[in-house]
């Protein structure tokens, strides 16, 4: 009989992680004798968390807030997760790899839902993890990018990485209506009765909007279907992240389709 192969994302918080669902119904549709768990670790014991988790055979990792930036430590980053300094797949073999997905993660969610990126104009709205994957991944894709922040020092500083440009949040209303991608890479949204941080009105039907937030339909994005954009969520973002980490592992294609059915029906539940 064989031995059932373990993977696990670590986090701290870890309890609202929709990967263990998503991933064990990846595995199952694959045929796969594997299983995918959360588990609690915060950033002292990273280290030994992964090197743990080596010594006992697992298949890999994911890392959610707070680890991933902790990881390049413990791991040989390849040159896309070096150059954004995250880390959220981990690999085991002859050495400890790590990938950074998020931003393909974005990219194929875009592209699935036949958003244009080379050569398209595309305002991101915050600068943090989320926006630094996205900000990379489309700039290499051929997009131009601007980035917009509450703190334009760090909106500037994101921009100049990926050679785009760089703003407070008071040039939003202008910005807006320019872009032919609108992205929300900020957590607000979340919450019900969060606020849209863009004025709908100054949407218009040629654009599209993604939102990074997959928990809940956000202001935002009902503002976009008002205004008859385009729009995508933050669920395809999360699948296609997770998919690209199944195919580092496994070689095989991950049934993205599967994982969306299971994320969505856990949001239900929950």
């Amino acid at each position: 009989m064989a031995l059932t192969k373990i993977y696990g994302v670590l986090g701290q918080p870890i309890e609202h992680s929709l990967s263990p669902a998503m991933q064990n119904a990846a595995f199952g549709s694959l045929g796969l004798e594997a299983r995918y768990c959360a588990f609690n670790v915060g950033r002292p014991r990273l280290r030994e968390a992964i090197l743990g988790a080596e010594a006992l055979g697992f298949g890999g990792l994911n890392l959610t807030i707070p680890l991933k930036e902790e990881a390049l430590q413990a791991v040989r980053p390849d040159p896309t997760a070096k150059a954004m300094g995250a880390v959220n797949t981990i690999a085991f073999g002859d050495e400890i790899r790590g990938y950074n997905t998020d931003g393909i993660g974005a990219q194929m969610a875009l592209e699935e839902a036949k958003v244009q990126i080379k050569d398209s104009c595309v305002l991101i709205i915050g600068a943090g993890g989320a926006a630094k994957a996205i900000a990379y991944q489309l700039a290499q894709a051929g997009a131009e990018v601007t980035i917009v922040n509450r703190n334009a020092d760090r909106a500037c500083d994101l921009a100049g990485w990926v050679g785009g440009h760089g703003c407070g949040l008071h040039e939003l209303d202008r910005l807006v209506p320019e872009a032919d991608l609108v992205i929300n890479a900020t957590s607000v949204g979340m919450k019900e009765g969060d606020p849209s941080l863009v004025d709908g009105r100054l949407l218009k039907s040629s654009q599209s909007v993604f939102d990074v937030i997959y928990n809940r339909k956000t202001e935002l994005l009902r503002d976009a279907d008002r205004a008859g954009a385009k729009t995508v969520d933050g669920v395809m973002m999360l699948v296609y992240q997770g998919a690209r980490a199944i195919e580092i592992w496994t070689g095989l294609k991950a049934p993205a389709k599967v994982m969306e059915g299971a994320v969505r029906k856990e949001l239900e539940m929950r």
